[in-house]
């Protein structure tokens, strides 16, 4: 599995721009998921805005998962209580910062768009500084 990570990423991240230059292109949206998610949970009143925001994820994760099956475990060494509290964390988070890696890592940074550069920088420096913190008090960081 280990030697099939760096090609899985490769793979992934070739879907992540393809569908991200698709949506741009024939919808003109940004692929900002959170952003995408949100609007469909919190504005779900409009059904033209609803149905494309819908297709999209159904359709990135079930194409992810038809080309790149794979077993998904949760994380070791975690409770499920502060799994689910960072990902509160992050949708919070996401939202405070008006987008997510996705929004400003794939799309943003593609338009050069200076913001967008910004807070990706921030989101790596954010992950690199939480692992080693994480790593230097439980061994399970990284």
């Amino acid at each position: 599995m280990l030697e099939s990570i760096p090609m899985s990423a490769l793979y992934g991240g070739i879907l992540i721009g393809i569908s991200a230059s698709i949506l741009l292109l024939f919808n003109g949206r940004i692929a900002g998921i959170s952003g995408i998610l949100y609007r469909l949970i919190f504005n779900p009143f409009d059904p033209t805005e609803r149905n494309w925001r819908l297709a999209f994820l159904v359709g990135l994760m079930v194409g992810g998962y038809l080309l790149l099956p794979i077993d998904f475990e949760l994380r070791e060494g975690y409770s499920q209580i502060l799994l689910a509290l960072s990902g509160l964390a992050v949708g919070i988070g996401t939202q405070i910062g008006n987008g997510c890696t996705s929004g400003h890592g794939v799309c943003g940074i593609g338009l050069l768009a200076s913001r967008s550069i910004v807070a990706t920088i921030v989101f790596m420096l954010s992950g690199i500084i939480t692992v080693t913190i994480l790593s230097s008090f439980t061994g399970l960081g990284g």
